[in-house]
C-alpha cells in the first residue's frame, strides 16, 4: 500500500508516542513532513491532546530506532472498547449529561471513537439490584422450551444506550458472553458457582437460549456480531456474583450444539471460545480436581466444536499476554480476541490514573495487540466515584468514566483506548515495528493505507527526531498517537523500568 495515497498514519507509545518518518520518501529537497502528535500525561495535563505540528526529518542515529514496515500484515484489527454493564448503562441513562458522555466515548470526532462492546447476558457483577438471566423460574421449575424468555430488563437501560452507540459509530460491533444460564439450567439452582446440568435436554435449551437472545436483541436494533458461552469458565467460586465452571468438554459439547443451531437458524453470529485469563489464577486452582491449564488447546482439539470456533478470547488478571502468541504458533488459523481487563484503584488513590495507565497501555493496546489480538477490551464502560453500583466481585474497579450525577470524568481508560479507537478504522491491519530494547511499541495500517505505529519509551525525556524546529521533550511512559501518512524510522530514548500497577482479579 502506497504511504502518499494515506492522509495520516499514527503512532502509539506508552511512555512516549514516536513519531515515525521515511526520510528515503521525501525528495531531498522537500520540506520534512510535519505530524501532530496527541498526547496523554499521568498528569493529566495533557489527556488526548494534540501538540503543536512538528516537522520530523532523518532518524537520529544516537537513539533508538523503531523501524514500520506497512507491508508486513498481521492480523485484521476488529475494535477498541468496553462494556455497558447494567451498572454503566444505569450511571450513564440516570445523568443529565447522559448525550454528551455518549457523544465523547463513541463519537469519532468530538470522542474517541469506541468500536467494540463486549456485553454481559443477563447479570454480571455489576448490576443494579439482584442478578437475573432471561428465563428466571421459581426453585423447583424449569422451562426447557423458553417459554418464559424475555430481555424486557435490558430494555430499559442498556438496549437504549447500545442504539445510542451504534448511532454515534456505525462501525460498532458488539460481543456478548453469559456468567450463567438459567439456575434451573445448573447442578446447584444458583446463578453463583455450579455447573451445566449433565442433560441433553438442558444442553439444547441453553442452546436456543442464545438463538432468542441473538433474535430479539436484532429486532430491538442490535445484531450481535461474536458470543462467547461462558465468562471465565474456569472461575468455579466466584465471590457472590453469578458465574459458572464449564469445563472444556462441556465447551464443546456446547459449542457443538450452538454452532450448529446458528446454522439453522441461517445467524452470521460467530462463537468464540475460552474467555478467560492469560494463564490460570491461583483462585481457580483445585489440587482435589485440578482444572485444566490448556483450556483454549483441550476445546480447540474438539472436532465437535472446532468447526465453529470463530477465535479464543483472552482476560489479563493472571499471565502474560505472551500466551496468545504461544496459542498463535500452535493455531495458527484460529484468530485471538482481547476482550476484558478492568482499572482498580491504587493503594494511593491519587495514583490510580498513572498506574493503569501505564499498565493498561504496555499490556492492552500493546501487549495484547502485538500478541495478535483482534481487538483490546476492558471492562466497564462507567461506574460512579465508589465504584458500583456492583452486587459482589470487584469493589476497587474504575470505568473508562466516573459518573457523578451530572458530570463525569474521563479515566485513565478513556485515554489508552482513545489512543488507538480514534485513529484506528475499521478494517485496519497490524503491521510489523521493530521493537529497539524495552521501546514497546505496535503499529497499524488503515484500509486507506494510513499507518499508525505506537511505541513505548523511557524515563528520561525523548527528543524530537532530528532535523527538528525545535527541541521537545516528552514525559516518561506517556502514551502518544501521531498520525503521519508515511513511516519508517523514528528515534527515541532507550526505556527505564517504573512502577506499574496490574489489576486484581
Amino acid at each position: 500500500m502506497t504511504p502518499a495515497r494515506a492522509a495520516q498514519a499514527a503512532a502509539l507509545v506508552y511512555a512516549l508516542i514516536v513519531p515515525l518518518t521515511n526520510a528515503a520518501a521525501e525528495p531531498a529537497a522537500a520540506a520534512a513532513p510535519a505530524t501532530t502528535m496527541w498526547l496523554t500525561t499521568a498528569d493529566q495535563a495533557n489527556l488526548l491532546t494534540p501538540q503543536p505540528p512538528e516537522a520530523l526529518g532523518a532518524a537520529d542515529p544516537a537513539l533508538p530506532t523503531i523501524a514500520v514496515d506497512p507491508n508486513g500484515t498481521r492480523q485484521p484489527v476488529e475494535g477498541f472498547g468496553a462494556s455497558i454493564t447494567e451498572s454503566a448503562a444505569h450511571v450513564i441513562s440516570t445523568s443529565s449529561s447522559r448525550d454528551a458522555i455518549m457523544r465523547a466515548l463513541f463519537h469519532r470526532t468530538d470522542g474517541i471513537g469506541l468500536s467494540y462492546l463486549r456485553q454481559p447476558m443477563g447479570a454480571s457483577d455489576f448490576v443494579v439490584g439482584s442478578a437475573y438471566t432471561y428465563d428466571d423460574m421459581p426453585p423447583g421449575q424449569a422451562d426447557l422450551d423458553l417459554t418464559r424468555f424475555s430481555i424486557d430488563r435490558d430494555r430499559r437501560e442498556i438496549l437504549p444506550l447500545l442504539r445510542q452507540a451504534k448511532d454515534l459509530n456505525p462501525d460498532l460491533k458488539i460481543l456478548a458472553v453469559p456468567w450463567s444460564p438459567p439456575a434451573w439450567m445448573k447442578t446447584t439452582g444458583s446463578l453463583v458457582g455450579g455447573q451445566l446440568k449433565d442433560d441433553d435436554q438442558v444442553y439444547r435449551a441453553y442452546a436456543q437460549y442464545f438463538i432468542r437472545f441473538l433474535k430479539d436483541y436484532a429486532d430491538a436494533g442490535v445484531p450481535v456480531d461474536t458470543i462467547s458461552v461462558q465468562n471465565e469458565p474456569q472461575n468455579r467460586h466466584p465471590k457472590g456474583y453469578p458465574g459458572t465452571d464449564l469445563r472444556p468438554q462441556q465447551e464443546a459439547r456446547l459449542i457443538a450444539l450452538l454452532g450448529q443451531a446458528l446454522v439453522d437458524a441461517h445467524l452470521p453470529t460467530r462463537i468464540l471460545a475460552y474467555d478467560h485469563n492469560w494463564a490460570l489464577h491461583p483462585d481457580d486452582q483445585d489440587p482435589a480436581d485440578p482444572p485444566d491449564p490448556n483450556y483454549a488447546r483441550t476445546v480447540l482439539s474438539d472436532p465437535r466444536a472446532r468447526p465453529f470456533i470463530a477465535g479464543v478470547a483472552y482476560h489479563c488478571y493472571f499471565g502474560d499476554p505472551s500466551a496468545q502468541s504461544a496459542l498463535h504458533q500452535d493455531f495458527s488459523d484460529v484468530p485471538i480476541y482481547f476482550t476484558e481487563c478492568s482499572g482498580v484503584r491504587s493503594a494511593q488513590p491519587a495514583n490510580t490514573f498513572r498506574d493503569t495507565l501505564r499498565w493498561q497501555t504496555r499490556n492492552l493496546v500493546i501487549g495484547a495487540v502485538r500478541n495478535w489480538a483482534r481487538t483490546a477490551i476492558t471492562w466497564n464502560l462507567a461506574l460512579d466515584p465508589s465504584g458500583g453500583p456492583h452486587v459482589g466481585g470487584c469493589d476497587t474497579c474504575t470505568g473508562v468514566v466516573t459518573v457523578d450525577g451530572g458530570q463525569f470524568t474521563r479515566n485513565a481508560e478513556y485515554a489508552l483506548l482513545g489512543h488507538a479507537s480514534k485513529f484506528v478504522r475499521k478494517d485496519a491491519v497490524r503491521v510489523d515495528s521493530t521493537v529497539p530494547g524495552s521501546l514497546a511499541n505496535v503499529a497499524f495500517r488503515n484500509p486507506d493505507g494510513t499507518v499508525k505505529p505506537p511505541g513505548v519509551p523511557a524515563a528520561a525525556p525523548a527528543r524530537s527526531p532530528a532535523p527538528a524546529p525545535s527541541a521537545s521533550t516528552w514525559p516518561a511512559r506517556t502514551p502518544a498517537t501521531a498520525p503521519r501518512s508515511s513511516c519508517g524510522p523514528a528515534t527515541a530514548p532507550a526505556p527505564s523500568a517504573g512502577p506499574s500497577a496490574k489489576p486484581a482479579r
